[in-house]
């Protein structure tokens, strides 16, 4: 059976997830009109895409309106890192906020699919482990990360009232850590940092006792996430969260990485960030019965392409 070709938005389409999903919207037969500011997504991350008569790439950003026909939505469009998201914060809620408002608001006029990419951020610093989807969170609103955390709860909010109101179909995927190839090499989050510093031999920086726990989902697993959770009958709202239930420490982590780069950096312990989350772990009950969606890739294997990718990212800018 043929797929039937759908015009496609995806914001912040040059970004890390962003661009390995308009990778996988085209290799399915559709034409993907890709919409970033530059402000954390790159150019040369789908810069390779270009060629393709189905692929179109718009710098824009989505606090202001945007005018076009599609068919569905992918909204990923915000700094998804600390050290991005705290540069500015007041346009970091805005990005959220309005960003939604604007997207919903495309969506109302064209009658289109679509989908938020939300954040596991939603839970806070969770009392509730591991998390599921029916948990109302421990957020700090006014804390340094308010910005990201109440913008995209705020966001949910939007689509949820959208979705009442006027009757649009949404899909809303609370995304858990996420690494892998494209990651930016300095936006701040453990991945890329631990990743980094290994390859550079530099000490690795562990906050806190480094007993802090994350649960780490590869980028391939999470945009088949994504995919499938589009893809669901009207009924199907979410939220879902996407993440990889297995949980590491983030020492445990460093050793990995130390380990599969033959690196000689040693660890070196610094204060925890005010509101860092000391546990977070995805309940995936919902992925599992409703888009039969469990990750595939283990930590190993998605660390090692991870650490290919970084190393000659390295060289090249020298």
């Amino acid at each position: 059976m043929s797929i039937v070709s759908k015009r496609i938005l995806v914001t912040g389409g040059a970004g890390f997830l962003g661009s390995h999903l308009c990778e996988r919207l085209l290799e399915a037969g559709h034409d993907v009109l890709c919409v970033d500011n530059y402000f954390t997504g790159r150019r040369a991350n789908v810069a390779h895409l270009l060629d393709s008569d189905r692929f179109e790439l718009m710098r824009h950003d989505v606090t202001f309106p945007l005018y076009v026909e599609v068919d569905e939505i992918y909204n990923l469009a915000c700094p998804a890192s600390p050290v991005h998201y705290q540069h500015d914060p007041v346009q970091t809620t805005k990005t959220s906020v309005h960003g939604a408002i604007n997207v919903l608001g495309l969506a109302k006029r064209t009658r289109a699919k679509i989908f938020q990419a939300s954040t596991s951020e939603v839970y806070g610093d969770p009392s509730v482990h591991p998390q599921p989807e029916e948990y109302w969170g421990n957020v700090n609103p006014i804390g340094i990360r308010s910005c990201y955390d109440e913008g995209k709860r705020c966001a949910e909010t939007l689509f949820f009232d959208y979705h009442r109101q006027h009757g649009l179909e949404i899909k809303v995927a609370r995304i858990f850590n996420t690494y892998g190839p494209r990651m930016h090499p300095a936006d701040g989050r453990v991945v890329s940092n631990f990743i980094v510093q290994a390859l550079k031999g530099e000490p690795i920086t562990i906050y806190g006792e480094g007993l802090q726990t994350r649960s780490f989902c590869y980028r391939d697993d999470l945009v088949e996430g994504f995919i499938r959770l589009m893809a669901t009958g009207a009924e199907v709202t979410g939220p879902i969260n996407l993440g990889n239930p297995g949980e590491f420490t983030m020492i445990e982590l460093a050793e990995a990485v130390i380990d599969l780069t033959g690196s000689a950096s040693q660890l070196t312990f610094l204060p925890l960030p005010a509101d860092d989350p000391k546990q977070r772990q995805p309940d995936i009950t919902k992925a599992r019965e409703v888009l039969g969606w469990e990750p595939k890739v283990n930590l190993r294997d998605g660390l090692t392409h991870t650490i290919a990718y970084f190393d000659q990212l390295l060289k090249e800018i020298g």
